[in-house]
């Protein structure tokens, strides 16, 4: 979805507050007053001021990530390193500073809430680039799995100055290399006598979950 033209603008007017005011109303007004638009009006666009151009700016980034990797031919790439090249294209279309600041905003306690939302945005936004087709409990897994491994990534990159962050790179290749361990270790449960029997049992409810319909269908629905 193409950004609201006067939401881009003042979001674009903002970004260079930023790093000397944070994501704050205190940003919002200069935003508005740079870009010559009433204050009334730009408060209505981001109700809850400098948290709200915050997830814009991050949902461009997703939105540009995405589009990025549509223009990319993946194809010659493991899965895994998929993964690996999409978080680096997201990483590399952010300034880290504007980041530092968004992660100070989001780890207060009553802003985590939208921040985990931002990851799990982020790694939707991967999943669906990458033409994820599972729609059952595997849906939430894949997201709730990159979510940590993208936002323990982001905490790495924010105190990272190797040369080309080579050391985040290396560090994004570890996360993956366990959770494919993860994922191994689950599928050889289920091919075996008792996960068999516990995803014919109690398990069975699992495979009821379906994944969201609609992006204001969250958290998904189960199918009875």
């Amino acid at each position: 979805m193409a950004e609201d033209p006067v939401k881009a603008q003042l979001l674009d007017a903002a970004l260079v507050h930023v790093p000397f005011d944070g994501w704050s109303d205190k940003t919002l007004a200069a935003a508005a007053a740079d870009a010559g638009i009433a204050t009334g009006l730009a408060r209505s666009l981001f109700p809850r001021g400098g948290v709200d151009l915050a997830l814009a700016y991050h949902r461009r980034g997703d939105a540009e990530m995405a589009a990025r990797l549509g223009q990319m031919d993946l194809s010659g790439l493991r899965f895994r390193d998929r993964i690996a090249r999409a978080v680096q294209v997201r990483l590399d279309l952010a300034d880290r500073e504007l980041v530092r600041r968004g992660s100070a905003l989001f780890s207060l306690p009553h802003h985590a809430a939208d921040g985990a939302r931002a990851l799990w945005g982020t790694a939707d936004a991967i999943w669906t680039a990458l033409s994820d087709s599972s729609d059952d409990l595997n849906w939430y897994t894949k997201r709730a799995t990159l979510s940590a491994v993208y936002g323990a990534t982001v905490l790495f990159w924010l105190g990272d100055d190797s040369s080309g962050h080579q050391a985040t790179w290396d560090f994004l290749d570890r996360r993956i290399d366990q959770v494919m361990q993860v994922e191994k270790l689950k599928a050889s449960f289920r091919e075996n006598p008792l996960g068999k029997a516990l995803m014919a049992g109690p398990g069975k409810i699992f495979a009821s979950i379906r994944a969201p319909r609609r992006p204001d269908d969250l958290p998904g629905h189960h199918q009875g």
